[in-house]
């Protein structure tokens, strides 16, 4: 690694922090929900090309990747951000609050685009000493199963790469820490919807109906044993009901009843073995009392997993540029992430950049209303990307 070039990639971190800050304001006064991202897209592009940087565009439907070619032969590194938004209503009075209402960048995923914007403006200016090739991807419907990765990759977003490196803005970690981890960080997200079919009558006569309510109740309850009872106490996994719909009257015994849930996991035979105790389940409480039932099932993004080669990689890189004491242990999480997919193709790492400071306004969760975060943490994403492309491409 040239130290001489780091140096001068991050002085131009500092100098395009401005117009990257901007970027990122721009995007979060017009956020766009997973799958709809076309202006988004357009924007994106439009910074890409003035970098002169070449672009592919439509890929895994409104993704696109810019294509920057050193002038020596090396590796070739692709880096990811995501850039969809979430329904949520922003309530954070600031000038640069959404102007769609009921549409809010409430993840970070416009911090996300704006940094790599900003890493892509800054590496275009040192393609002479690129030794390799570097992908920027820009992925659409992160927030929505089935997300856009898996559409991006089959599309031919990680073709030739060697390596994929992916970040996340953290609101829980402090200003100024990176968090890495080894092996699984991030849950398989599969999502079930059970549609109960028995038969109405009078509440008076419970004796001539078969009551949905009561059979879907019996399948909650059982349901939530499967993790208690069935699933390695050395193992994760996750069942929750969050949807319960039937009846229309208190003196109605409801024919239909539908609930809908999640299962998160690591282990993809604990996955499967989740997915079939709920059919069984479902198929012996039903017949038991002499109702019918369909499972719509999703099986959703694949659990993520660092692998632990790069991961300690990165950790190096990231503690040389940052300060070991920096550098805190990514804490795994059954929430979901479809960065998964790119890590089940290749080799890489997914982390976390801190983007809390002392002011309350940074310490919302994501997907909250208010959520918002310190700026100062899209130059140590930045940095970041930079560190990781200098050790493989300078």
């Amino acid at each position: 690694m040239d130290k001489d070039v780091l140096n001068s990639l991050n002085e131009k971190v500092m100098e395009c922090f401005t117009e990257v800050v901007s970027w990122r304001r721009f995007m979060h006064q017009h956020p766009e929900l997973s799958f709809k991202e076309t202006k988004t897209a357009q924007y994106i592009k439009e910074k890409l090309l003035g970098f002169g940087i070449s672009v592919k565009t439509n890929l895994g439907g409104h993704g696109l990747i810019g294509i920057l070619e050193g002038n020596h032969p090396g590796k070739t590194i692709a880096l990811r951000a995501d850039f969809d938004a979430l329904p949520i209503n922003d309530e954070k009075e600031v000038a640069y609050k959404s102007q769609n209402p009921g549409v809010m960048h409430a993840c970070g995923h416009d911090g996300h685009t704006a940094a790599l914007l900003g890493t892509a403006k800054v590496l275009s200016q040192f393609r002479e000493q690129l030794k390799g090739k570097i992908i920027f991807i820009f992925q659409p419907a992160e927030e929505m199963p089935p997300g856009g990765a898996k559409f991006m990759i089959e599309d031919g977003a990680l073709d030739g790469v060697d390596y994929v490196f992916g970040a996340h803005l953290g609101s829980q970690i402090p200003l100024g820490k990176i968090a890495v981890g080894t092996g699984y960080q991030m849950a398989a997200v599969d999502k079930f919807t059970i549609h109960i079919n028995g038969k109405g009558g009078h509440g008076a006569r419970p004796h001539e109906a078969i009551d949905s309510i009561v059979i879907a109740s019996d399948i909650v309850s059982s349901l939530q044993k499967i993790v208690s009872r069935s699933v390695n106490p050395l193992q994760s996994a996750v069942v929750t009901i969050g949807v319960f719909q039937a009846g229309s009257a208190f003196n109605v015994i409801a024919d239909k009843a539908t609930l809908e849930g999640t299962v998160r996991t690591f282990d993809r035979g604990i996955r499967k073995q989740v997915e079939g105790q709920i059919n069984s389940i479902v198929a012996g409480i039903t017949s038991a009392f002499g109702a019918t039932y369909s499972i719509d099932y999703l099986n959703g993004y694949p659990s993520l997993y660092n692998h632990p080669e790069d991961a300690e990689t990165v950790r190096a890189l990231l503690a040389e540029e940052f300060s070991e004491e920096n550098i805190v242990e990514m804490e795994p999480t059954m929430g979901a992430e479809d960065f998964s997919y790119y890590l089940l193709e290749r080799p890489g790492t997914y982390f976390r950049v801190g983007s809390q400071n002392e002011d309350e306004a940074t310490h919302y969760s994501h997907h909250h209303p208010k959520f918002d975060i310190d700026e100062t943490a899209l130059i140590n994403l930045e940095k970041s990307f930079l560190k990781i492309v200098s050790h493989y491409l300078f």
